[in-house]
């Protein structure tokens, strides 16, 4: 047991550690970014010393066979929902997204690549996104990234497309087609009332204000699916990555996509198909007919779980201590095996993992189902 002495000693280095990332985000470059994240890495293990935070526990599939012996064809990481301020305003969120970064250096088994899942910044600024792609340069692996609303409604994307191209795209790898939709397209309501850019931005940004539209991915990006998919067959594996979710869930939070059935209806033919999305920060598994949904958490912090709507397959993650800024929030894992289906990793950084199987799915929730919280929502 550690002495009086020894846990103040050991408080005021964390304190120290602290305030050296702090002076180090006040002027990061690419090449002091190891320098603080070594900082960060002494100040988690020092916190965690102290009883206030837990090292990443991963779990491991090996690649050969999934949990449910299904042939695994490779995995990828994903991190989500950062939130960056400016650096003068606020550095947490910093140091969670490089906390992130570090998680995904050290897996031990390669990811094929690194998913971002949206929400990079905060409030849009130019400096928020520079930012944030600072950090993500020093990931070791190829990086996949999906715009999310934060990231957009300041300038309408001027800089996340200088940044990252554009916000629509898609791919093949090892036999899976992957596709990037920008779900967070909103009507404007933002000239009839003469807002600057930073007044839509913050419209946007507060979901639960009820003064924006609602997201919807759009004709055009409908037309656009219709077109990447039409040369390949019902057995073809599709994973789709959106920011919102492609389903309605909870209008009043805009965890909504006005056009969802539209884009499902699109998807209805492939025998099996997976959407991942971010937004909504926390663990959240669906399932529509042919299509798994699965949810990403978020770097920043957790949302609580939505008062109507959640989807029976949820199995809601415990409810986050309130004074820890990151219980609730991790990054993780994806494997995807060769027809497509997943078993999703939350790899929450203060609780134990949680698996999220294809199984538990397909099974509509009677196979495989993921722990129960002992902590559940109010």
């Amino acid at each position: 047991m550690s002495t009086r002495y020894e846990k103040e000693n050991l408080e005021t280095q964390v304190e120290n550690e602290r305030r050296s990332i702090y002076e180090s985000l006040r002027n990061l470059d690419r090449r002091s970014f190891l320098r603080v994240t070594s900082a960060a890495s002494i100040a988690a293990a020092g916190a965690g010393m102290l009883g206030m935070t837990h090292t990443f526990q991963p779990i491991h599939i090996a690649l050969g066979q999934d949990a449910a012996g299904r042939s695994q064809g490779f995995h990828i990481a994903y991190i989500s929902d950062s939130h960056l301020y400016v650096k003068e305003k606020n550095d947490r969120f910093a140091n969670a997204l490089m906390r992130a970064v570090q998680d995904v250096n050290a897996m031990p088994e390669p990811p094929d690549f690194v998913f971002y899942g949206g929400d990079l910044a905060q409030l849009g600024q130019p400096e928020e996104l520079q930012l944030g792609c600072d950090i993500l340069k020093e990931l070791k692996y190829p990086l996949k990234i999906m715009v999310g609303e934060h990231d957009w409604y300041y300038d309408m994307g001027e800089k996340w497309r200088s940044l990252f191209g554009e916000p629509t795209w898609s791919f093949d790898h090892q036999g899976v087609h992957f596709i990037c939709l920008m779900s967070v397209n909103e009507e404007d309501f933002w000239t009839p009332r003469g807002l600057t850019p930073m007044e839509r931005m913050q419209t946007v940004a507060g979901l639960d204000n009820q003064n924006q539209r609602s997201f919807f991915v759009g004709e055009a990006q409908r037309a656009w699916l219709q077109k990447d998919l039409e040369n390949y067959g019902n057995d073809h594996p599709v994973v789709v990555f959106s920011h919102s979710p492609l389903y309605k869930l909870y209008k009043n939070w805009n965890f909504w996509t006005d056009d969802a059935e539209d884009v499902q209806a699109i998807l209805k033919r492939f025998e099996r198909v997976t959407v991942i999305h971010g937004h909504t920060h926390q663990l959240l598994t669906n399932r529509i007919g042919n299509i798994h949904f699965h949810g990403l958490l978020s770097t920043a912090w957790p949302w609580p779980y939505a008062p109507q709507g959640t989807p029976e397959l949820t199995v809601q993650m415990n409810r986050s201590d309130p004074f820890n800024s990151l219980d609730g929030c991790g990054n993780g894992r994806i494997n995807v095996s060769a027809d497509g289906l997943v078993d999703k990793i939350y790899g929450l950084w203060n609780r134990k993992p949680i698996l999220v199987s294809a199984a538990y799915l397909n099974s509509d929730g009677k196979e495989d189902r993921p722990p129960s919280p002992n902590l559940p929502a109010y």
